[in-house]
């Protein structure tokens, strides 16, 4: 018997919503065919947004989405993204397949999505390749309610009201892909673009995200929190599992070994290390104002599918892929006071996406179904969680056996934990102090072999089902099949 802990006494604050935001970048079929098909498509559609996408979506409570990239946002001027579409400029992704780029999907279409969705948007702009002057216009075409020259041109395109974009990226991986930046020219450049990213009025302050260290670079966080903290509101933070430790060899996404099982369990868990250590140099340097974390992008990496365009970025996703975003989104949920935004990569058809299409067609992966048995966290109080384990794996590649987090809302206590064994089931006992006398228990879980996905023809191979939990006294007690995702709502 397994035993947890969840204190009601001890809690790091509440867990913000944008911890569960996604990814969306110009790559694959991420935007074409995955969420935009254009007003003509006979896919089901409004406004050119696939219907059974943005119903998806909202289910799952996706708060928060990012857009153009990634790579893609250091090579993209966002006025070739705006006007009529048959007058917008064509060009070809470098970054991604070599395949053309109409633009007929731009700021406009990005804001009718995240209006469908009722999500926050979160807007990469250019410093790769761009200027101060086009990021500083980006922003006041998109917020400036008043009289300006952006203004006037945003009305002409059909949107009178700004936006209001609170969410702004102040470029992407600087240090690669991004212009190959050392950390002393990137924040000097940060610096510069921050003071003209205008705020157009006090009810809508903008939040400025610099672009932070690629895994275990601390000396890029201490750098750009050093010259540039003051300036910026976030730094952000990627880290993608890829067991196979090459760029070259990621490994399969499926058919994998049981050594690959425990592998990409064992990097996905060195996520909290870096956490740790970023968040760490971020305190040191951030004065008497606090600076958060945004882990904007993160999941598994793996080899593309056999015969799809290697500059797509598709893969499938099974249950390891599910247990990889639950113990993520665990430890993002335990560190609530320094993790203010992670951002999964990406949304749909591209890497671990939640959402996978194929034509008219559509399927929730085991990384949607995590998302929506977690989606009671967002905005919750979180609450200290303890849970006994024992070390399971291979060789050099052992995880803890079972992995938690918990938060309390006014929908009751919501308690996550993940089995991680691929052969051994684990009885929870988990008891709740500090929260007064519980009433009743409700529990889900999410299982299947380590390997097991769903594909088009068997979309439901992989989907959460009732998991019975038993209240005794101040504890309840459940069953954890192997390789499993459980959530409990207790009352």
């Amino acid at each position: 018997m397994a035993k947890a802990i969840i204190n009601g006494n001890r809690s790091k604050g509440t867990i913000n919503p944008n911890i569960y935001g996604h990814f969306s970048e110009h790559l694959g079929r991420c935007i074409y065919n995955g969420i935009y098909v254009g007003e003509n498509s006979d896919i089901p559609n409004v406004n050119g947004m696939r219907t059974d996408v943005v119903e998806a979506l909202k289910k799952m409570g996706i708060p928060l989405l990012r857009w153009p990239g990634g790579c893609f946002a250091d090579t993209y001027h966002w006025r070739d993204g705006i006007g009529p579409k048959e007058s917008r400029k064509r060009i070809v992704n470098t970054n991604w397949g070599g395949v053309t780029e109409d633009n007929t999907f731009g700021t406009h279409e990005f804001m009718e999505l995240c209006r469908q969705l009722e999500c926050e948007p979160y807007l990469s702009g250019n410093v790769g390749s761009g200027t101060v002057q086009e990021f500083s216009d980006w922003v006041e075409y998109c917020n400036m309610g008043g009289q300006s020259p952006m203004a006037e041109e945003r009305r002409k395109n059909g949107q009178d009201a700004p936006w209001n974009v609170k969410y702004w990226g102040i470029g992407n991986e600087a240090w690669g892909c991004g212009g190959n930046m050392r950390p002393e020219f990137y924040a000097d450049l940060c610096r510069q673009y921050a003071t003209y990213m205008r705020n157009y009025d006090n009810e809508h302050k903008i939040y400025k995200i610099a672009s932070g260290a690629n895994v275990a670079d601390y000396n890029w966080t201490k750098v750009v929190m050093e010259r540039a903290g003051r300036f910026i509101d976030a730094v952000s933070l990627h880290y993608y599992t890829v067991p196979g430790g090459e760029w070259q060899h990621k490994g399969a996404a499926t058919g994998f070994s049981r050594n690959e099982y425990y592998t990409t369990l064992k990097k996905t868990l060195r996520m909290e290390e870096l956490v740790e250590n970023h968040s760490r140099i971020i305190k040191q340097y951030q004065g008497n104002r606090q600076v958060g974390l945004c882990v904007d992008e993160w999941g598994t990496w793996f080899d593309v599918e056999p015969g799809t365009n290697p500059g797509f970025l598709y893969q499938q996703n099974t249950m390891r892929d599910g247990l990889v975003a639950a113990i993520n989104l665990n430890i993002f949920n335990n560190h609530c006071d320094t993790v203010v935004m992670a951002n999964i990569a990406q949304v749909v058809n591209v890497l671990q996406a939640v959402i996978l299409t194929e034509g008219a067609k559509m399927l929730l992966t085991p990384t949607y179904h995590v998302f929506e048995m977690y989606k009671g966290h967002q905005g919750a109080k979180q609450l200290e969680s303890y849970v006994e384990t024992a070390l399971i794996g291979e060789g050099e590649n052992q995880a803890p056996s079972l992995h938690i987090s918990a938060s309390e809302s006014g929908e009751g206590v919501l308690v996550t934990v993940a089995n991680l064994s691929d052969t051994d089931s684990a009885e929870l006992d988990c008891a709740i102090s500090g929260l007064g006398k519980m009433n009743q228990v409700e529990g889900k879980v999410l299982t299947g072999a380590c390997g097991a996905y769903n594909d088009f023809g068997s979309e439901e191979t992989v989907k959460p089902v009732p998991l019975a939990a038993e209240l005794t006294g101040d504890s309840f007690k459940a069953t954890l099949p192997a390789c499993s995702v459980a959530a409990f709502t207790v009352k």
